[in-house]
């Protein structure tokens, strides 16, 4: 398949907001996910995508900042993938893809969130050569 790695530009980053609502499950609501990221344009965020055929078939967000543990860094978010488009290789090729990419912005890094219970992710992660170093901890206020 002929897929095309792209950033998407903040005028179009609309365009993610049915993928991350089915991330999510429906648990954050279509107007919300709008708002949240019309603030987050303001922000060291940017969204690669996937297209097929003009068809976006997956993101993840990338959080751009300095960490003092590792310098440079990018922290991947909400990565999701078509289910019809998984498990044919596209998440390895779009890794490689956004690891090329970071790598030219001197990001001396990677880094993610996975749901605990999301083994699937655990799996493909451990593969692309991520190490589990701690928790994600959340308290909503």
């Amino acid at each position: 398949m002929d897929y095309q790695f792209k950033i998407i530009p903040n005028e179009n980053l609309d365009q993610i907001i049915p993928l991350v609502f089915k991330l999510n499950e429906g648990k954050v609501d279509e107007a919300i996910l709008k708002e949240r990221f019309n603030e987050m344009k303001q922000q060291n965020y940017t969204c690669a995508g996937v297209f097929l055929d003009n068809d976006l078939i997956a993101i993840t967000g990338l959080w751009f900042s300095t960490r003092h543990y590792i310098g440079k860094s990018v922290e991947l978010d909400h990565v999701y993938i078509k289910p019809e488009h998984r498990n044919k290789g596209l998440g390895k090729e779009f890794m490689a893809w956004i690891q090329n990419y970071v790598s030219q912005k001197d990001c001396q890094s990677m880094e993610l969130n996975t749901y605990v219970q999301n083994y699937p992710s655990h799996k493909f992660y451990y593969n692309q050569g991520y190490e589990i170093l701690g928790y994600h901890f959340l308290k909503k206020l």
